[in-house]
């Protein structure tokens, strides 16, 4: 079964969200969510590392378009969550869209949500 969202509004639309790998926090319906920038295109992230809880907004983008965190220097897809270092865990990563009257963000819906 696909996966359904609920879609959130954070931005106006041309608001740029963020700089070229320059990492964001913004709080959308109540959750702190990461974003940036890499080679023009906009991502979303969790904001906190799976592995250890580090504050992603802490860490820095590397040329590869990873996220890396500042605790442990574990590295995550910004594209698809994949830990990328190896070492098995995945970052929630968030679907964006671009509407004409802004940015939103999908929020996976639970089963309590439906």
């Amino acid at each position: 079964m696909a996966k359904q969202y609920n879609w959130h509004r954070f931005a106006d639309a041309g608001d740029p969200v963020t700089g070229e790998a320059v990492i964001t926090v913004q709080e959308v319906n109540g959750k702190k969510i990461c974003f940036t920038r890499f080679q023009g295109e906009l991502y979303a992230f969790a904001h906190k590392c799976p592995h250890a809880g580090g504050i992603m907004s802490d860490g820095f983008i590397d040329d590869r378009g990873n996220v890396v965190c500042p605790l442990h220097r574990y590295k995550f897809s910004i594209r698809n969550g994949y830990n990328s270092s190896g070492e098995g865990f995945y970052l929630k990563t968030y679907p964006l869209e671009q509407r004409e009257d802004g940015l939103y963000l999908g929020l996976e819906k639970s089963w309590l949500s439906w």
